[in-house]
């Protein structure tokens, strides 16, 4: 089992940046795919980033290429989300997501995710 917990959300101002945390624990963190998943209000939950398992290969949704960087830290079980630049429009609860499958494969989809943490809340003022 892996559990989660975020932490890093909060109120910047449009083109600021913020750095969203990840604290893993559990005995399969190293081998999961880890995710990062938004939800604003009365939208559905969307893909942001993910990191595959072995740190090889990095992914985005569209709306956050070129502005969002995901990385991952084994040593300390972390995986980390910076935003840049940011915009209104990224204004959601963000939520770290791990899937435990020792899968290479590209994962965007929620149902693909096993565990998934709280969430923290990331507000972006124009």
């Amino acid at each position: 089992q892996v559990q989660l917990v975020e932490s890093g959300g909060g109120l910047v101002q449009a083109g600021g940046s913020l750095r969203l945390s990840c604290a893993a624990s559990g005995r399969t963190f190293s081998s999961s795919t880890m995710g990062w998943f938004r939800q604003a209000p009365g939208k559905e939950r969307i893909f942001v980033a993910g990191v595959n398992w072995r740190g090889t290969s990095t992914y985005y949704g569209d709306s956050v290429k070129g502005r969002f960087t995901i990385s991952r830290d084994d040593v300390k079980n972390t995986v980390s989300l910076q935003m840049n630049s940011l915009k209104p429009e990224d204004t959601a609860v963000y939520y770290c997501a791990a899937n435990a499958g020792f899968t290479t494969a590209t994962l965007t989809r929620d149902d693909e995710y096993d565990y998934w943490g709280q969430g923290t809340q990331v507000t972006v003022s124009s």
